[in-house]
């Protein structure tokens, strides 16, 4: 899986349509939550409240490596590809990794416009939550 660094000029790259194709592409690729988190879902815990979507995300760090987790309705493509994106560039990184990711990620992928003010709020809200649970991990 290509890294951020490799993803980011690609997109760039690419016209509008078709980073929305590859985010669409990304949503089909989300894995399932691991049984382990059901519980947790049910009772509301980790949800994204500040994205409008029902997201709900756990992000660990074993082993010196990245591993995000979460659960985004396949009615809502757009948000669940951009965090496949996430969990799939990000997998087994070191969380200097995470630490390194720019705040204004939609902006350099060219998400922004595409997806509109409401839709960025929540997704900048999800990778400040990976962010800050990634430092807190290691802290």
């Amino acid at each position: 899986m290509p890294t951020l660094e490799i993803l980011i000029p690609r997109f760039q790259a690419a016209d509008r349509t078709t980073r929305l194709e590859t985010l669409l592409d990304y949503s089909k690729k989300l894995p399932p939550l691991p049984e382990r988190f059901e519980a947790e879902k049910q009772l509301g815990h980790n949800r994204v409240h500040e994205c409008q979507t029902p997201v709900f995300l756990w992000v660990e760090v074993d082993g010196g490596g990245v591993h995000i987790h979460a659960d985004v309705p396949r009615e809502s493509p757009t948000v669940r590809g951009f965090i496949s994106l996430l969990a799939r560039s990000l997998d087994g990184q070191p969380p200097e990794a995470v630490a390194r990711i720019p705040n204004d990620l939609l902006d350099q992928l060219g998400l922004s416009e595409t997806l509109g003010m409401t839709r960025t709020q929540g997704l900048t809200a999800i990778l400040h939550r990976i962010k800050r649970s990634v430092a807190t991990a290691t802290t």
